[in-house]
């Protein structure tokens, strides 16, 4: 197996995890990278740019990450609270009125990063070219009834992240959520990620393998499911089905357009340097001096809000303010972890107990919603190579 890259001393579990990732669980194209205290000790690709094609991989190649591209969107209103442009505990009412529709006047903002909103869902879906218009998402959003009383239990918010955190940074700022990614986040630190991908930069994106429609995905959580969780996927009046077919027909990822629409809940595209680095720029400074977060912030991004069964995955989930915390439906590297993995595979998160900070991306698809195999494979190595 031909691997690019380096691994400092101590990490070589790593090396071994990825090179088995190709070998035994099939990845066709990947790059991990790691950080530690702000310095760069993985940086590894291979494989092919495109799922069903033969160009090598290159350091540079940058895949769509689906839903790690939450944790980006988190970021942004943390930091806006970080700056006291927005209050957490507000309703977001107080920012954008229309929101106040059909009960939904007391949710504070909080609970739209913990899935707590009770908004998971449309009951009129939009077509992915609807999706794209942020204005009819926004509307949509807003006009839906909650499924249960906002704060009184959660569910995972698959597509409405989008319009919710999306409408709420324009509200606040009066610029794209995608806008404020590139010149707020990526732009200082230097990490190579889009939520609005720029068609100068269309030509380092690979070809991805297309979701299978969640029909076809029963149980995707466990290779051996409950039965509770295969239900959920298998009947199409389920939340589950619902919150993921709040766009429908589901989107081809490899289009252009949709690639260059500002999704923040499903359509970022990073390369693995862009999301390790982003995440080590939350916790620490790096190399080059950023740093996101403040020490505060970064509890407050990792301090438990929801936790339980998930109304929406059928498992129990354990959920900050717009991360995922470790736990069984979402292993990351210690309790004090916190990050955000995309179905099918890839997968972003910070440690700062260790000072690591993580990426994966991958464009072969697995039927896995949080632990995909070969993510996890990783994560085990990490964890063995600083035993």
């Amino acid at each position: 197996m031909d691997v690019n890259g380096m691994v400092a001393e101590g990490f070589e579990p790593v090396r071994a995890a990825f090179v088995r990732n190709f070998e035994v669980l099939g990845d066709r194209g990947a790059a991990v990278t790691v950080y530690r205290d702000g310095h760069r000790v993985v940086d590894l690709w291979a494989g092919t740019k495109d799922v069903d094609g033969t160009a090598p991989w290159q350091r540079d190649t940058a895949q769509i990450v689906r839903s790690a591209t939450k944790g980006v969107a988190a970021a942004v209103l943390l930091l806006l609270a970080q700056r006291g442009e927005l209050d957490l505990d507000a309703p977001v009412g107080e920012y954008w009125p229309e929101y106040k529709a059909a009960g939904k006047e007391r949710t504070p903002v909080w609970q739209l990063l913990a899935h707590r909103a009770g908004v998971p869902v449309l009951d009129c879906p939009l077509t992915p070219v609807q999706a794209a218009d942020p204005v009819l998402g926004a509307e949509a959003v807003a006009a839906q009834a909650p499924v249960w009383e906002p704060g009184t239990d959660h569910g995972y918010h698959a597509q409405t992240y989008s319009w919710l955190t999306g409408e709420l940074v324009r509200r606040v700022t009066g610029r794209s959520i995608g806008e404020w990614i590139a010149d707020g986040i990526a732009g200082p630190v230097g990490a190579d990620l889009w939520v609005g991908l720029p068609a100068d930069q269309a030509s380092r994106v690979g070809r991805v393998a297309q979701l299978e429609a969640p029909a076809a995905d029963a149980g995707a959580l466990r290779m051996r499911p409950k039965r509770s969780v295969s239900e959920a996927y298998a009947n199409p009046d389920s939340l589950t089905r619902r919150a993921f077919g709040a766009i429908t027909p589901m989107p081809d990822e490899n289009d252009p357009a949709y690639r260059a629409a500002v999704l923040p809940a499903s359509n970022g595209i990073a390369t693995a340097d862009g999301l390790a680095r982003f995440y080590a720029s939350l916790i620490g400074e790096l190399d080059g001096g950023a740093r996101l977060f403040a020490p505060e912030t970064v509890e407050l991004a990792r301090a438990e809000r929801s936790s339980g069964p998930d109304r929406v995955l059928v498992v129990g989930t354990r959920f900050g303010l717009g991360y995922m915390l470790h736990g069984s439906a979402s292993p990351l590297l210690s309790d004090g972890s916190f990050g955000h993995p995309g179905r099918g595979g890839a997968l972003g998160f910070a440690d700062p107990e260790s000072g690591i900070a993580f990426g994966y991306v991958t464009n072969s698809f697995r039927k896995s919603v949080t632990a995909d195999p070969r993510a996890q494979a990783l994560v085990r190595a990490v964890r063995t190579a600083l035993s």
